[in-house]
């Protein structure tokens, strides 16, 4: 499948110009599946200062363990893709459970065969957390080295396993942490979806679709699906709002926020406005109606979705 990539190229590269991220400067497993864990689904710039909170709060999986769920969504909020945060409390949970009751004594299992038995953990969790905190042989492939594999062999439509066997195939396993973060690395910084850095590239030489690089791979086309809402935000005397928690499954699952719908009783609310809220596969639209209520929650006491805090927002919160 094409010229081998230039392992000494790729890592020299990375050794000079990878970015300074904290998860970077530790081997411990669990502080290491944190950080996998937000950069699924949030960007690095955004995901630092989460993980420095998790960390901080919950340095070792007793810690998040011996919490309540609420509290790990409360630093979670705003984060996005709040089923994270309670596979991962449910994880804690799962690995501080005793050997003889299918847990693992509070320490995370090392092999990559083990994490996926972890709720929320899939193939690329797991690798990438056993290969960069316990060096297993095993190659991590996500969308940053789907885009690399599909430029270096001019595939538009790679499969997953073809993917999965060609990063087998070039694995440093001396070291196999470092290799798969440096390729990773690559595709964030170098090999990006749009403006790739060709001329910068540690392993141009070997890449078959140098001359046109965003004809690989061929975009995913979204569909996006519309959802509209209806929202009370209820004030009591004190300006504060009437919240409530949201159900145990959907999208904004165990947060809390003022009561919404596909529709609402508006009888005696006053219209305040339109919220619109987009995520990876749908558009949210909310009509806010405001009025009275007789007790409020202190918003900072409980924890909020993005959304929510829209919401208030626009009523002065």
């Amino acid at each position: 499948m094409g010229e081998s990539v230039s392992q000494s190229s790729l890592l020299a590269w990375y050794a000079e110009s990878k970015r300074d991220l904290p998860w970077r400067h530790t081997r411990d497993a669990w502080k290491i599946l944190l950080s996998e864990i937000l950069l699924q689904q949030t960007q690095v710039s955004r995901g630092i200062g989460y993980w420095l909170k998790l960390v901080e709060r919950f340095p070792t999986p007793h810690s998040m363990a011996n919490s309540d769920v609420e509290e790990v969504l409360h630093l979670w909020q705003g984060a996005g893709y709040y089923s994270r945060a309670r596979r991962l409390h449910a994880l804690a949970v799962d690995v501080c459970m005793p050997k003889a009751k299918g847990g693992f004594d509070g320490k995370l299992p090392r092999k990559s065969t083990e994490l996926r038995t972890l709720p929320g953990v899939g193939p690329y969790t797991a690798a990438a957390v056993a290969s960069i905190a316990h060096g297993e042989s095993i190659a991590c492939v996500d969308g940053n080295i789907r885009r690399v594999m599909a430029r270096q062999n001019r595939l538009r439509n790679p499969q997953p396993l073809e993917v999965e066997r060609w990063a087998q195939s070039i694995l440093f396993e001396d070291d196999a942490g470092s290799w798969n973060q440096a390729l990773m690395e690559l595709g964030a910084t170098v090999c990006t979806p749009k403006r790739p850095l060709c001329s910068t590239c540690p392993v141009s030489s070997s890449c078959q679709g140098l001359e046109n690089p965003l004809d690989y791979p061929q975009p995913k086309k979204i569909k996006k699906k519309r959802m509209d809402l209806q929202c009370a935000l209820l004030l009591d005397s004190n300006g504060l709002p009437h919240l409530v928690q949201r159900n145990q499954s959907g999208i904004l699952a165990g947060m809390w926020g003022p009561f919404m719908a596909e529709k609402i009783d508006t009888e005696g609310l006053h219209p305040l406005g339109q919220i619109k809220h987009s995520l990876s596969h749908r558009d949210i639209f909310v009509e806010v109606w405001t009025g009275s209520c007789q007790h409020g929650i202190e918003p900072s006491t409980v924890p909020l979705s993005a959304l929510d805090q829209k919401i208030l927002a626009l009523g002065g919160l």
